[in-house]
């Protein structure tokens, strides 16, 4: 998929599920020019926002992770699914490919986040930390299947299922296990990466470093508790990724 070539799966007159490429970031975070799936979603349903309805986007993936994505496109619909969610009946899970072999099948992490940057010096003002003075944070990993490209490097494909739903959870999770995400310019090898790509862009140095352009994260199955289910299988760079191994 292009950036803006988000799927449509499944849509109904109060909300629509779609299936979000690599790079296309949700929300604008800034006035600009660049795409956004909220000014796409806009343009896609101006007839239904001219006459009353709206875009709000239930579930926010960050820029480099795909996968599937709730709208509601009407305010009762908003207020619905926020009140799913706050019972936790809005059920989500991941795949993500991590550098490694983990020693479990299956674990359980409940790691209070934080922003890093209250806590300790950080040049990346996002970047989170497990502490103790955080919010609650709790995601199960199951090991989906472990693979070995070019001979010697060894990979893992991770199911992840967030109890919670803080920022960068599942990324500062998995790191903290010694398997962080391939790709992961923040939580991966060196967080200087992420400040490198910020000034040169991708280039053959943190291709070499990082393996893939994005972090490998793909929100796979989203799901209303008793009602309604979606799926997405991995997307074609990740799956072309697993696949290369030996």
């Amino acid at each position: 998929m292009s950036i803006l070539e988000f799927k449509v799966i499944d849509e109904t007159g109060a909300y629509l599920v779609v299936d979000k490429p690599p790079f296309l970031l949700v929300h604008p975070t800034k006035p600009s020019a660049e795409p956004t799936l909220w000014k796409e979603l806009r343009h896609l349903l101006a007839f239904e926002v001219a006459n009353g309805g709206q875009v709000s986007i239930v579930n926010r993936l960050d820029r480099e992770t795909s996968g599937l994505v709730l709208v509601a496109k009407t305010s009762a619909a908003a207020r619905r699914f926020g009140l799913l969610m706050q019972q936790q009946r809005l059920k989500k899970q991941y795949l993500a490919i991590v550098w490694g072999w983990p020693d479990w099948e299956r674990k359980i992490i409940g790691a209070p986040l934080d922003r890093q940057g209250k806590h300790l010096e950080s040049a990346i003002w996002l970047k989170q930390m497990i502490h103790p003075a955080g919010a609650p944070a709790k995601t199960e990993f199951q090991v989906e299947r472990r693979f070995v490209r070019s001979t010697i490097d060894k990979f893992s494909l991770i199911r992840a299922i967030p109890h919670t739903g803080r920022t960068h959870q599942i990324r500062v999770h998995l790191a903290s296990t010694g398997h962080s995400i391939v790709g992961d310019k923040i939580y991966g090898p060196d967080e200087k990466l992420y400040l490198q790509f910020i000034d040169t862009g991708w280039t053959r140095d943190l291709e070499r470093q990082l393996l893939l352009p994005r972090h490998a994260l793909h929100a796979t199955k989203l799901a209303v508790d008793g009602e309604h289910e979606w799926t997405s299988p991995l997307p074609v760079d990740l799956a072309e990724f697993c696949s290369g191994g030996l």
